[in-house]
């Protein structure tokens, strides 16, 4: 990214209901939330470098991820219980109505947010949401992720990482998955290895199977983009990004990049992104 350096957070902590949520802020000026799920918010800091010249940037832990321990690890992180951490981390904080970016699970929860807090939300990317309740074949993609959950149960991270990654079209080689897996677990990060648990056996199935309440969500239409990746034609959250976005008929947005556009080429992403919120 052209030798940027590192913008300096202030980091912070916030108890919500059945978890403590890690947040961090850069910058100054209108506010920009940053989304993932299940990206953590070190994820997210070189977008946020960039957005920070002019904006205040928040990004978080989404619960039960790396700094946002929850009480019930068992529990289902659901979109509703994510975006309501966020709702709240705006009113401890302060600010508001807020642009959101949320990227994958991020963008359902963003979506989630905007539905239920409408007034806490100036507008919303949402990047490639897997949506699969919205396709055709969201029986099969149900018993797709049910697969993908067994697999990890059965056979551990490494098949199941492949399972998901063939299931949703995403390419390793094009860095839209994690890197290689060590064969052993005692050689890798016990925060990794508990962060991929609490993917796979509570969050995936949470959010790929969320139902959007569409009746909000259009009332909310002129506020939300829908972003898709240049890259991403054909993969499943190509698909279920076009079928959201003809169900509140607006139009797609393009992104540079694939699925994970703002990791790829970020410079190029952080201008498309002001672009579309209006901030060009």
């Amino acid at each position: 990214m052209s030798g940027l350096s590192p913008v300096p957070a202030t980091t912070g902590s916030l108890h919500v209901p059945g978890a403590r949520l890690h947040y961090e802020s850069r910058g100054d000026g209108d506010p920009i939330v940053l989304v993932g799920a299940p990206m953590d918010a070190d994820a997210f800091a070189p977008l946020a470098d960039l957005l920070a010249s002019d904006h205040t940037v928040l990004t978080t832990d989404p619960r039960g991820i790396k700094r946002s321990p929850v009480e019930d690890p068992d529990e289902d992180s659901t979109p509703e219980m994510r975006a309501d951490d966020l709702s709240r981390l705006l009113h401890h904080l302060d600010v508001g109505p807020v642009a959101v970016f949320g990227s994958s699970g991020g963008a359902v929860t963003a979506l989630a947010l905007v539905q239920a807090h409408p007034e806490q939300v100036r507008a919303v990317v949402a990047h490639e949401p897997p949506l699969e309740e919205l396709l055709p074949d969201r029986e099969q993609r149900r018993l797709a992720t049910d697969a993908i959950v067994a697999t990890y149960l059965s056979d551990g991270p490494g098949a199941a990482w492949a399972r998901f990654l063939a299931d949703a079209g995403l390419d390793l080689s094009e860095g839209e998955g994690p890197a290689a897996l060590p064969s052993d677990p005692a050689e890798r990060d016990p925060r990794e290895v508990a962060d991929e648990r609490h993917f796979f056996l509570s969050q995936l199935r949470a959010t790929t199977h969320w139902q959007p309440d569409l009746t909000a969500l259009r009332v909310a239409a002129s506020r939300i983009v829908v972003g898709i990746g240049e890259r991403s034609a054909g993969q499943v959250c190509d698909l279920t990004a076009t079928a959201l976005a003809a169900e509140l008929e607006i139009r797609p947005a393009r992104f540079p990049g694939g699925h994970t556009g703002f990791l790829e080429d970020t410079e190029a992403f952080a201008a498309r992104l002001r672009e579309v919120l209006g901030y060009r």
